[in-house]
């Protein structure tokens, strides 16, 4: 579909540009505080003798307890410094010194999902490193080589496909060899997705899992196929993946709760939130801000409302009327969830059998008091270079990138 037609069909069907200046104007000072909390919060994430981030930190009877390493939040969260940096802000961090130590050792990447995030940071780092991540991991068989790639995994495809968008941006050459991969790549992650607009989690048709699993799709199932298809259209000058972005982020908007919640899962063949909790705050405060934000610099269409009634979940409007953040930390709590975490794996099962509606209760609440490093990373790869400007209009706020 011409991209003129997209834009139009959309603007039609509903405008999310209607907030208020008086409600924005505290929020955008809200996010300067919140990138400088994350990039407090982070320093006692990160393991010097690996040079890598922890899986999460906890908070304990003893205090606050990092537990592991997570490649995948590494990369996340170096994303995320560097976006800091770029903004020229400061940061507690040697971030060349960690992506040169990181990359020394490639042995950890063990799907199409780990590949595509190498090659993303590689990009935003060291372009000149990605021939060697190439001839080290050949892109000809990627897709078939890798257990997630075979099955149709929404997310790891997403990350694959942003992956080769931001390595095709590096330089007009690159782009064109591996064009016809990051083609496919999009295709693949299309078929995913269901005529609600919702993705689904696997590719039904291709394992047992699939069919079990394959119609639900995460809130990181739908977010992150905006973000790739947002910059596989700008990269390679693609109209046509503009269209199911736009479709799936209408969807999400239009399910979005009350209080600004990005619910859990989402139905693709139903069309409709499967299951509501937990709401993560990494949802709220930097998933859904970074794919919005991504598809609005590649359509010019403004997803403002949605985005800041996300925010304001984080800052206390929200089920228990409670502040996510603990500054003093520099964290933000997890989730809000059932208390009862069965009711968290029984609204899962019936929501694969089909079972469950979006509004059945979900008994009492609690916040969990962790916080995860890529939750961070992708708060300050979301803001650090997007910001918050008034529009001629007084009653308007837009948001811009800029360089």
């Amino acid at each position: 579909m011409p991209l003129i037609r997209v834009l139009d069909s959309l603007s039609r069907s509903k405008t999310f540009v209607t907030a208020k200046h008086g409600v924005f104007a505290k929020v955008k000072t809200d996010i300067s505080e919140l990138t400088a909390l994350a990039t407090r919060g982070l320093v006692p994430m990160f393991d010097p003798t690996t040079q890598q981030f922890c899986a999460r930190l906890v908070r304990s009877g003893s205090g606050l307890v990092r537990q592991g390493l997570s490649p995948r939040y590494t990369i996340m969260t170096l994303l995320g410094l560097r976006e800091r940096e770029l903004s020229g802000a400061r940061i507690p961090f040697d971030s060349k010194k960690i992506y040169q130590a990181f990359v020394r050792d490639t042995l950890w990447i063990e799907s199409i999902g780990d590949l595509g995030l190498l090659i993303w940071l590689a990009a935003e780092f060291n372009p000149d490193q990605l021939q060697i991540i190439f001839k080290t991991f050949p892109l000809n068989t990627a897709l078939d080589r890798f257990k997630d790639g075979r099955q149709g995994s929404t997310t790891e495809l997403a990350w694959f496909l942003a992956g080769l968008a931001h390595a095709a941006l590096t330089s007009p050459l690159l782009a064109s060899s591996i064009k016809d991969l990051a083609v496919e790549t999009f295709r693949l992650t299309g078929k995913n997705q269901g005529d609600s607009g919702f993705f689904g989690h696997l590719a039904i048709r291709k394992s047992v899992r699939g069919l079990v699993r394959g119609r639900i799709g995460s809130f990181a199932d739908q977010i992150y196929p905006i973000y790739s298809f947002s910059k596989f259209a700008v990269a390679f000058q693609s109209e046509e993946s503009l269209e199911p972005a736009l479709r799936c982020a209408r969807a999400i908007c239009e399910a979005q709760g009350d209080q600004g919640q990005w619910w859990w899962l989402y139905d693709s063949i139903r069309g409709q939130v499967s299951s509501r909790y937990p709401v993560y705050s990494v949802h709220q405060h930097a998933m859904a801000p970074m794919g919005l934000f991504a598809l609005e610099q590649a359509t010019r269409q403004s997803f403002q409302e949605p985005i800041y009634r996300g925010l304001r979940w984080i800052y206390g409007d929200n089920e228990l009327a409670v502040d996510m953040r603990d500054e003093k930390a520099g964290l933000v709590w997890r989730c809000i969830r059932p208390k009862n975490i069965n009711t968290k794996y029984w609204n899962t099962a019936t929501s694969l059998l089909g079972l469950r509606r979006k509004d059945d209760p979900v008994g009492a609440l609690a916040v969990l008091c962790e916080d995860w490093p890529y939750e961070l990373g992708w708060l300050l790869y979301a803001f650090s270079r997007n910001k918050l400007t008034v529009s001629a209009e007084p009653k308007l706020v837009t948001a811009r990138q800029f360089e």
